[in-house]
């Protein structure tokens, strides 16, 4: 196998990964805050994040993967101020803030789901680790890095040597960014709160007692302590999106290297925005924010055809949405699967060459347009079908296309007896009538496929049959 490297944004260059532990990798993903739907925005990240495992997994390491679920009241600024997301989102919808969070926890893990995104060895809720929090935030003030204001713990980044080295901005810079929202008590504009007291003569739905006084665990605190916990000594990678580099990332290292007095992840990867066509990036703040079902499933796309369209743009280049790249990213996908489904069902060896590049492509920090490139270049290569499914199936560990359900994609029978011939030529015709987008004649061959006793399913993989 190739080395592996992948772009660290610690010190700016490609790297040659080398986990801390021989042949395991401990994979950190900051997940979501659910006090909404994710936006196609922040599923571009988390389809990253996949394609990072399954080359990781590629490689032959065994990876433990742990994302944090944000179903805490947090300030919608990033300094600490303005509206709390949960109470807001729970006033928007008449329901609880808990009610809140399990509401669009399950959103998420089904777009997780459909994406075909392979989940983390584990989901941390914030609100199940309210005591690590605090016994990470006594260490900090015992440690000296602490100081009290009327409306919270804050860390002093004054006590921290290069605090800039994640985002490489003159410490300036950071500053001014911070001065956005005010906040006269702080010793300095980029100091951030680890814990914050509870409104005095008001009831929050999400407070707990704590040393300092009732309240609720800062934005950043959680990612450090649920990774420390559950990751302990393999804290090799840590992901996110770009947003996250000059405050939440920044701060993550800030508190927990002075916590620890060890590195806090030797790699950095972070994936880019996805934009509007125009330039503008996509967010929860703006109205009318796409999410998976309104972007796709509402206009008669497959989800899958998003994960396709993301494989043609890398992972540090922005991503331009619109309709007419999905609708055509939804036609690419078919063609794929019409040509595996060509293939047949029996599986050869993979082509050696072939994986050579197609390493070559994944592992040079997960190019996965060039990877995607090989993989069309098998439908044209000299070798027998049964090696090019081979070759297909393999490549496919990394692309998740669900491509081993393609050769079904017409003799799509669960059992494993042959479908009648009859019954191939009508899901054959029906898969046609499809492709053409004749929807009224592709209702009428299921039609005729059930009066002849099966049915018929239309999964992400394709045509799926079995007989009533």
């Amino acid at each position: 196998m190739l080395d592996l490297y992948l772009y660290n944004t610690l010190s700016r260059k490609k790297e040659i990964f080398q986990p801390i532990n021989k042949n395991q990798v401990g994979l950190y993903t900051c997940g979501p805050t659910v006090y909404n739907f994710a936006h196609i925005g922040n599923l571009r990240t988390y389809l990253f994040e996949d394609f990072l495992k399954r080359v990781l997994e590629y490689n032959k390491y065994k990876v433990k993967h742990i994302m944090n679920i944000t179903d805490v009241g947090h300030l919608t600024g990033d300094m600490d101020m303005g509206e709390d997301k949960m109470e807001k989102g729970a006033q928007r919808e008449g329901k609880s803030a808990w009610q809140i969070a399990e509401l669009y926890t399950e959103a998420f893990k089904e777009d997780i789901r459909l994406l075909n995104i392979l989940e983390p060895s584990g989901y941390h809720k914030v609100t199940d680790n309210i005591p690590e929090q605090i016994a990470l935030i006594s260490k900090l003030e015992k440690k000296g890095y602490t100081y009290k204001t009327s409306d919270g713990i804050y860390f002093d980044t004054a006590k921290i040597k290069n605090y800039n080295k994640l985002s490489h901005l003159p410490l300036e810079t950071l500053k001014e960014g911070a001065r956005v929202e005010k906040n006269p008590e702080k010793k300095n504009p980029t100091d951030f709160a680890l814990w914050k007291f509870s409104p005095i003569g008001a009831k929050r739905q999400m407070e707990w007692s704590s040393p300092w006084g009732v309240g609720f665990p800062g934005w950043h605190i959680e990612c450090s302590a649920i990774s420390l916990k559950y990751l302990g000594k393999n804290l090799d990678i840590h992901c996110g999106g770009a947003d996250h580099i000059n405050i939440h990332h920044t701060n993550e290292i800030a508190q927990s290297e002075a916590a620890t007095g060890k590195t806090f992840f030797n790699y950095w990867l972070h994936g880019a925005f996805l934009n509007i066509v125009g330039g503008k990036k996509m967010a929860k703040s703006e109205d009318g924010f796409l999410t998976l079902k309104k972007a796709l499933i509402d206009k008669g796309l497959n989800p899958l055809a998003y994960r396709f369209a993301d494989c043609q743009v890398h992972y540090r280049k922005p991503m331009e949405y619109s309709e007419d790249n999905l609708r055509q990213a939804e036609q690419g996908l078919d063609k794929l699967w019409e040509q595996v489904a060509t293939l047949g069902s029996v599986k050869g060896k993979i082509d050696l060459d072939l994986q050579e590049k197609f390493v070559k492509a994944v592992n040079d920090d997960l190019n996965i347009p060039k990877a995607l490139a090989v993989l069309a270049s098998i439908f044209k290569a000299k070798i027998s079908s049964a090696d090019k499914l081979a070759t297909v199936l393999d490549f496919d560990k990394i692309f998740g296309f669900d491509l081993k359900n393609s050769v079904n994609y017409i003799k799509g029978e669960v059992s494993s007896s042959a479908l009648p011939v009859k019954i191939q030529e009508l899901a054959a015709a029906r898969l046609k009538a499809r492709l053409n987008k004749d929807w009224k004649e592709s209702d009428k061959l299921r039609d005729d496929i059930k009066a002849a006793g099966y049915s018929i399913e239309d999964t992400a993989a394709g045509q799926k049959i079995k007989k009533n």
